[in-house]
């Protein structure tokens, strides 16, 4: 006698928690607003600029250098897909900003072909932000931010600018690439904060 049905796959998920008119994703994809750059590690270079122009810089080696740690997050695009528990290793952004003086109060993240988007400094500290460089415990893709992409996966996913290459820090804030356009300022999922005015 068969005590469990063919057609038995497991427990449905009650549990899944997704920000409003999100749903799961179980791939990766690729989003972006051109081609996708050759970002080499050789030439790669990460600079934090104060707002009175100190400058502290890292090259790849430097950087790699660093303390790293795991990561297990929920990332969530605003097109609408959610991917949860997913895998990344990267660097605090509490390392990079631990001994740069600073009354900033805002940052433009800077991408090698030229992206950028604004946050609030509050929300790159406290354990919030990374530089990932790896994503599945593999060196991050080109196609999804490779070599190092910032990572905020409490915002939406445009926030995580690819191929990172440095932060702006802003007394003032200032919009970036998708802001300009209508995107959100701030871009808080669980508030749908998609466009200007939501």
């Amino acid at each position: 006698m068969n005590t469990i049905s063919r057609h038995f796959t497991g427990r449905r998920r009650t549990d899944v928690k997704l920000p409003p008119g999100q749903h799961l994703e179980r791939g990766f994809p690729v989003l972006q607003t051109g081609a996708t750059p050759k970002v080499r590690t050789e030439t790669w270079t990460f600079t934090i600029t104060t707002e009175i122009g100190e400058r502290h810089r890292w090259d790849w080696d430097q950087f790699m250098a660093l303390p790293a740690e795991e990561i297990t997050a929920d990332i969530h695009c605003v097109t609408s897909w959610s991917k949860l528990g997913t895998s990344w290793r990267g660097v605090s952004l509490d390392v990079l900003l631990d001994g740069v003086t600073t009354e900033a109060a805002y940052v433009m993240a800077k991408s090698s072909d030229g992206y950028t988007t604004n946050l609030p400094l509050a929300d790159l500290r406290d354990g919030q932000a990374w530089v990932a460089f790896e994503y599945d415990g593999r060196p991050l893709r080109t196609q999804h931010g490779g070599p190092a992409r910032l990572l905020v996966p409490h915002l939406y996913f445009w926030k995580s600018a690819k191929w990172v290459i440095g932060l702006d820090l802003m007394r003032t804030d200032s919009r970036g690439f998708w802001e300009k356009l209508g995107y959100h300022d701030y871009g808080d999922p669980w508030r749908e904060q998609r466009y200007q005015g939501d």
